[in-house]
């Protein structure tokens, strides 16, 4: 059983950034992917990022180039860097786990943008 703690979230102006962590309460050395889903209000959870394996980097074609994916194994984090945020990324902000069947979801982190 692995607990995820979101945090970092916030209100912030549009091309402004922010920093997302997720604290994993036990060792993240054995999850094969661990990302970061978004849902806005009316819409469906969305993929924003994912490390696979440790070395595979996925981004949502919306965010390229503005947000970076980490993962720090001694620390059991993953990080979600933020930049020239958008009112579009405005939504709630999940960090996820994922083994086999294995699926694990952090509580999510408001983040706001306002334009």
């Amino acid at each position: 059983q692995v607990q995820l703690q979101a945090s970092g979230g916030g209100l912030v102006q549009d091309g402004g950034s922010l920093r997302l962590s997720c604290s994993a309460s036990a060792s993240i050395n054995w999850i094969n992917v661990m990302a970061w889903y978004r849902q806005a209000p009316g819409k469906q959870r969305e993929l924003v990022a994912e490390i696979i394996d440790g070395s595979i980097v996925n981004y949502a074609d919306s965010v390229k180039g503005r947000f970076t994916i980490s993962r720090d194994i001694a620390k059991n984090t993953i990080s979600l860097e933020m930049n020239n945020l958008k009112p579009e990324d405005t939504a709630v902000y999940y960090c996820n786990a994922q083994r086999g069947t294995l699926n694990y979801w952090g509580q999510g982190t408001l983040v706001t943008v306002s334009s």
